[in-house]
């Protein structure tokens, strides 16, 4: 009788280690697949922000007349702006 309890204890240790085993499993290959798709989104991220910066660089150069304009407009109103400030103080 005492053999049977054994055998069924050491079944029964048996089968949790191997569902433990395959938990640990599960979590390890959820936590690869996370970190996969986020190098991937953050691959994606900087191509755009790249793209983004050329595009921005040739339109910049393809008009820069009104980028020279523009430019001198915003500081203008931010010194304004900053002089507007200071002064109410």
């Amino acid at each position: 009788m005492s053999q049977t309890v054994m055998e069924n204890a050491a079944d029964t240790i048996s089968d949790s280690v191997h569902q433990a085993s395959r938990a640990t499993s599960a979590i390890t290959d959820a936590i690869e697949d996370g970190v996969r798709v986020v190098k991937h989104t953050a691959k994606q991220g900087c191509d755009a922000a790249e793209e983004f910066v050329n595009d921005t660089a040739r339109r910049l150069q393809r008009h820069l007349a009104l980028t020279i304009v523009a430019t001198f407009a915003v500081g203008i109103t931010a010194g304004a702006a900053f002089g507007w400030m200071m002064k109410r103080r």
